[in-house]
């Protein structure tokens, strides 16, 4: 498990979507070549059960091109899923972003199967919409597909799964309480040790970044809670963060980061 450490570590959020196109295995790649220490990435399932990584429910066009009609996950099988390249267009909210056409969007298979290269993390997102179940299965059946991909790969001491949707992490956590759980969390300033009860009693809370602040940290710590920020892209937040004493820090630029907790010889 990842525990309390004097180094604050690193999680590529969807690989790296600052350098290459998010959630494909190239960002993935250079992501684990940087020395990240966590990949994060984005689940939905598609008509024929199976988990793929991809941000939203339908499937994004401002970073994918594909047939036309049908763009709903859930509605698409694999065999559809895998026409779209996810990987020729250049998102224009990333200037440094490269693109890599023929990236298509990766199965959770396919993304576990990146294990052996190295000692990283999973920290993978279980996407929902409550207010729209046709976009995901029910909670008891997706927390099993889930629970089954890890397993498979024999991952269960390498795996974060997170959610905005505590009613999943308290799914999770009945179904499988041997997997590490995260409550993600945006909104009004909230106690970070509440949160966690709300889902499940997660060991780890990801609030947005701005919701950061020294004194929410050293409560979730005193309570044997982790902190782990999304998204910080910059120094000046990183800093911040570093300052807050947060136990790891997800960003769309893995690379920077590590350089900057370098500099800082916090690495």
């Amino acid at each position: 498990m990842i525990s309390a450490a004097p180094r604050i570590l690193v999680h590529g959020h969807r690989g790296a979507r600052a350098v290459l196109p998010e959630n494909t295995l190239p960002a993935f790649e250079y992501a684990i070549r940087e020395g990240a220490d966590v990949l994060e990435l984005d689940l939905w399932v598609t008509a024929d059960n199976v988990l793929v990584v991809h941000h939203d429910p339908l499937i994004n066009t401002t970073n994918c091109t594909g047939p036309d009609g049908e763009r709903t996950i859930r509605r698409l099988t694999l065999e559809q899923v895998k026409q779209w390249d996810c990987g020729a267009k250049k998102n224009p909210d990333f200037p440094r972003q490269e693109p890599r056409p023929g990236a298509r969007i990766p199965t959770l298979d396919e993304v576990l199967a990146l294990a052996p290269r190295g000692s990283f993390w999973f920290n993978i997102e279980m996407k929902s919409q409550p207010a729209k179940p046709e976009l995901q299965p029910p909670p008891e059946e997706y927390v099993k597909l889930v629970a089954a991909a890890i397993r498979k790969h024999k991952l269960e001491q390498r795996v974060i799964v997170q959610s905005f949707d505590f009613a999943l992490m308290r799914a999770l956590r009945a179904a499988a309480p041997e997997l590490r759980c995260a409550a993600l969390y945006a909104g009004l300033p909230r106690d970070f040790t509440e949160l966690s009860r709300e889902a499940g009693n997660t060991p780890i809370v990801s609030p947005h970044y701005s919701l950061v602040t020294p004194e929410r940290v050293k409560q979730a710590h005193d309570a044997g809670i982790q902190v782990v920020p999304w998204t910080a892209n910059t120094p000046e937040l990183w800093d911040k963060l570093i300052a807050a004493q947060v136990d790891a820090i997800i960003t769309d630029d893995p690379g920077g980061l590590i350089d900057h907790l370098r500099a800082k010889g916090l690495r």
